[in-house]
């Protein structure tokens, strides 16, 4: 597997490859990031990862200075995943001036985890949007775990025709349901045994629908009433529609259930589609 840190490098060792597909991560791999690798290969010559923690896409109050870092197991876990070449810029590489032309998403980047994480969603469409400039992929490959961020992506591929065809992996969960996560390593021993109830109630709100219950409301308030009686700090638990994420409106509409809480300090967020 190659590595480069510099633009340059990348771009020419990208020349002369064929049909690249690219899957862009923050590190600190897990099974979920193997699996998109993994997926890659199928639609596609050349697998390009990328490792670099974003900093437009942190709060001032969030996690950049202490986001989990382990470069060499990445690589090690990349390469033993087939993976061609490694881009892991420096953010002297990726951002050698500051950062003043900005993708500016619409409405939805303030909506769920838009309106808990002001500015989030335009620093995750600047640096994807970069990296796709500098990969100029065939292809790219998101987790739905992530699902409104794979919605801004994939909104921001077609809108600004780009020839890119975004792909979503489906999340990968440990035996117990929990969604695995880079920020999973935060949960204290007692944590971790709790953390599954969100998949859990999730799943609760999907067969009541299936079942026939239209109260989308009533399901989201019990779940929150459940999660936080349980010590949870829960920003959200919605029932949105698949296509935009806008209020259900109407039978027989493609439904996902998404939430996100807090448990103790470490925030999961976690969707089921219905």
């Amino acid at each position: 597997m190659q590595i480069h840190s510099a633009i340059a490098d990348l771009r020419a060792a990208l020349k002369k490859r064929d049909r690249i597909v690219f899957v862009p991560t923050m590190g600190n791999l897990h099974a979920g990031h193997i699996s998109l690798m993994e997926q890659a290969r199928a639609h596609g010559d050349t697998v390009v990862a990328s490792i670099f923690v974003n900093r437009l896409q942190f709060g001032p109050n969030e996690d950049f200075d202490k986001y989990p870092r382990t470069f060499q197991a990445d690589c090690d876990k990349l390469a033993a995943a087939g993976v061609d070449v490694l881009f892991a810029p420096t953010e002297a590489d990726l951002y050698p001036e500051p950062q003043e032309y900005v993708v500016e998403p619409p409405a939805i980047q303030n909506i769920l985890d838009g309106e808990f994480r002001p500015g989030h969603f335009r620093g995750v469409a600047t640096v994807v949007l970069k990296l796709f400039n500098i990969v100029q992929p065939n292809a790219a490959l998101f987790g739905k775990k992530d699902y409104q961020q794979l919605m801004v992506i994939r909104n921001m591929t077609r809108q600004l025709a780009l020839p890119i065809n975004i792909i979503g992996g489906e999340t990968v969960r440990a035996a117990d349901g929990l969604a695995l996560s880079s920020r999973n390593g935060y949960l204290s021993e007692a944590e971790r045994t709790e953390a599954p109830r969100l998949y859990r109630l999730l799943n609760e709100i999907r067969i009541a629908i299936r079942s026939g219950e239209t109260d989308t409301v009533k399901l989201e308030k019990s779940a929150v009433a459940t999660l936080d009686s349980a010590g949870w700090k829960t920003d959200y638990v919605a029932v949105r529609q698949q296509s935009d994420l806008a209020m259900p409106k109407g039978a027989n509409t493609p439904l996902v259930v998404l939430a996100a809480s807090r448990l103790g300090s470490t925030r999961l967020i976690d969707n089921i589609e219905v």
